[in-house]
């Protein structure tokens, strides 16, 4: 397993670059949007770990800009730790045979959520390319949110 981000979400783009760019002197590394899911991922990297960053080897922090507003609390603006892993579905079947729920399963076989005891969200995934699309996970639904 392998460190790989952490999601904040944030209400204002320019006001969360601003703050993170300008003042603590993180640097942008790469930016997607998604018309269809209607939000901005903006990853950054701190000055020192650009390069490594943009190799895929530094941590990042994402910075989540959902388009439709929302008003978010303390704990809703932190979104989840995320975690490189080998093999999703291996990954998966063994947190669910020792008791945890896989809050969104990987029925893309590239990503899943599960949540801590305190129930911190976590994201899983793939390493490398999406893995072929399998059962039992195609078919399950979600549990909960995270």
């Amino acid at each position: 397993m392998r460190y790989l981000h952490t999601m904040i979400r944030i209400s204002d783009i320019d006001q969360s670059l601003d703050f993170f760019c300008n003042k603590l002197g993180m640097v942008e590394v790469r930016r997607s949007e998604s018309e269809k899911g209607r939000y901005t991922l903006i990853f950054l990297a701190a000055a020192e770990d650009v390069d490594s960053a943009r190799r895929g080897a530094a941590p990042l922090v994402e910075l989540t800009f959902n388009w439709d507003p929302e008003a978010y609390g303390e704990g809703r603006n932190f979104g989840h730790l995320a975690y490189e892993v080998d093999d999703i579905y291996a990954t998966c079947a063994a947190l669910q045979a020792a008791g945890v729920t896989i809050n969104r399963p990987p029925r893309d076989g590239r990503m899943a959520f599960v949540r801590s005891p305190d129930n911190i969200s976590i994201e899983l995934l793939q390493k490398g390319d999406a893995l072929e699309i399998a059962e039992p996970w195609a078919s399950m639904g979600n549990t909960g949110h995270w």
